[in-house]
């Protein structure tokens, strides 16, 4: 009898689910996860952009550039002084090479800041510049 309850507390044991491997599994795929999701870049500032019937949605744009109503520059969420935003372009560029520049200027900006960006773009070596839409 005695030997009869030993086995049977021995196959309880037995019948339990080791669930480590499966949270080495889940945890590795978290970290796949977070490390191929794409973030989405911002200029940090939101900008009424034009109305323009024939805007192309443009791929690979690493280096946004906003220009406000106020003809401040925004770049990476902080205002960019105009002398230093070849500076800017240039550390962006260097991080990616293949990116471009897209400058979200507001409707109400002036064409005298907008002119002093796409010259500091191609100044710094970026001759793929694209202005933001709206479509």
């Amino acid at each position: 009898m005695r030997q009869f309850l030993g086995k049977s507390s021995m196959q309880e044991e037995e019948s339990n689910i080791d669930i480590t491997p499966m949270l080495d599994v889940v945890f590795i795929m978290l970290i796949f996860f977070i490390v191929t999701a794409t973030f989405v870049k911002e200029a940090g500032i939101d900008v009424n952009r034009p109305d323009a019937p024939t805007a192309v949605k443009k791929d690979k744009a690493n280096i946004l550039i906003a220009i406000t109503a106020d003809n401040e520059i925004w770049i990476d969420g902080r205002a960019v002084d105009p002398r230093s935003v070849r500076a800017n372009i240039e550390r962006l560029h260097a991080e990616n090479p293949q990116g471009s520049v897209v400058i979200q200027a507001d409707e109400l900006s002036n064409n005298k800041t907008l002119v002093t960006v796409m010259d500091a773009a191609r100044q710094a070596g970026v001759y793929n510049v694209a202005l933001a839409a709206e479509k």
